[in-house]
């Protein structure tokens, strides 16, 4: 159970959870939902075990963040733990509530593969405008262009730039292969 507000009523909650059969209720009072931790909460998952059913009075009183709520209902999964949500009406343990779970872990698929493909389009845009994807570069684009530059005129070698910068040869190499490669890279 979760009261976020010290002006919510908890007895509300309390008295739903007892009436569904619940033996130990673990409460997280003032905590945001939003928050990923939460002692009571963190108690509870170290207590279920397999064959335990978990209950709570809303889905928001597990968590706020979609995507984390799938990640423990998905956990509890795995662990062989039952999940109800009495004004939900989702019961794990009965063939409607696995049908409802069912739906909703197809919809939290469906929000991972949207946020991975604007992630891809975004990433993909970004690269397009010549912004580097990726960890840091060990060399900067001033750095390139002076590589390039000495190494066209034959006043250093990749070599004895690469010492200076710090860098393997291969590494000050492919930098100026692909500044090569961009256009209007002089």
């Amino acid at each position: 159970m979760r009261v976020s507000e010290d002006e919510q009523n908890e007895d509300l909650q309390i008295d739903a959870l007892k009436q569904a059969g619940c033996e130990k209720i673990y409460k997280d009072h003032g905590v945001s939902g939003s928050q990923i931790k939460r002692t009571g909460l963190d108690k509870l998952f170290k207590k279920l075990t397999n064959g335990d059913t978990l209950v709570v009075w809303k889905l928001d009183r597990l968590g706020r963040s979609t995507s984390h709520l799938f990640q423990l209902l998905d956990h509890l999964r795995q662990r062989g733990i039952d999940f109800h949500a009495i004004t939900q009406g989702i019961d794990t343990t009965t063939s409607i509530g696995r049908m409802l779970y069912g739906q909703l872990a197809v919809f939290a698929e469906f929000e991972r593969e949207q946020i991975r493909e604007r992630t891809k389009a975004g990433m993909a845009a970004a690269k397009k405008r010549g912004k580097h994807i990726g960890r840091p570069r060990k060399l900067n684009d001033k750095q390139v262009l002076e590589a390039k530059y000495f190494v066209e005129q034959k006043q250093k070698t990749i070599t004895s730039i690469a010492k200076i910068y710090g860098v393997s040869t291969q590494t000050l190499s492919k930098a100026i292969k692909e500044c090569n490669q961009i256009a209007g890279c002089k």
